[in-house]
């Protein structure tokens, strides 16, 4: 009789013990070393099988971090209003955001362009990953005309929200002008964000919020990984 592998049956049961609950998404696996004390296999046998539940969707690996459960995609609705941390909270997310810079600089033509600037203006410039029940989903750079908020550096600081961050500054709604979307492969920078391999594919957004009034007060891109979010454009007014 034939006998099914070795890695196939560690798949298996490591599969049950998702489905069951046990390991729930966003969960981090034992390491390998862990996985192969635990099934008396070498660490060949564990990454063969680890590697067929990627190939599933059912776990992924984060470069430097381990392999975690996989989590259903985020379902990011794209409309009149697109807020991060709200779409989530109303699906019973998790919302985070992880500060990677912030700087100060001349803006470049087309930054100038969508933000209606003069072409020596200044812009802030924010660089920042989006996660949902602490699974990194988004990089995003999100850009402010410089002279109309000379504070936010410091206020985005303290303020996970964007949205709350630009109340304080005096702008209490913003609307999106425009949303532009293309289907992309991962460069190094957005690979390594998102622990993502370079090739992988994302989805681009490039989008302008507009005050009350219709002048432009952010003007930003976000690179969404592919298989954990779904994008669904809303008609709206």
């Amino acid at each position: 009789m034939s006998r099914t592998a070795i890695w196939a049956e560690i798949a298996q049961q490591l599969s049950t013990e998702i489905a069951s609950g046990q390991r729930r998404p966003g969960d981090k696996l034992p390491t390998e070393a862990e996985l192969s004390a635990r099934f008396g296999v070498n660490r060949h046998t564990v990454r063969r099988a680890l590697a067929d539940m990627a190939d599933r969707g059912m776990v992924h690996s984060r470069r430097g971090a381990g392999v975690f459960v996989q989590g259903l995609a985020v379902d990011y609705p794209l409309g009149l209003r697109t807020r991060f941390s709200t779409n989530l909270a109303a699906m019973g997310r998790a919302a985070g955001r992880t500060l990677l810079n912030i700087e100060t600089r001349h803006a470049s033509a087309p930054e100038a362009a969508a933000l209606q600037l003069d072409p020596e203006a200044r812009v802030h410039v924010l660089d920042g990953i989006s996660t949902a029940d602490g699974l990194a989903v988004a990089f995003f750079r999100s850009i402010f005309p410089a002279s109309r908020f000379p504070g936010l550096p410091e206020t985005l600081r303290r303020e996970m929200s964007i949205t709350r961050a630009l109340a304080e500054h005096g702008i209490t709604d913003y609307t999106r002008a425009e949303t532009r979307l293309t289907a992309e492969r991962a460069d190094t920078v957005v690979a390594l964000h998102l622990r993502l391999r370079e090739g992988d594919p994302i989805l681009r957004a490039v989008g302008i919020n507009i005050d009350p009034q219709g002048a432009p007060v952010e003007y930003g891109h976000t690179w969404f990984a592919g298989d954990r979010v779904t994008l669904t454009v809303t008609p709206e007014g």
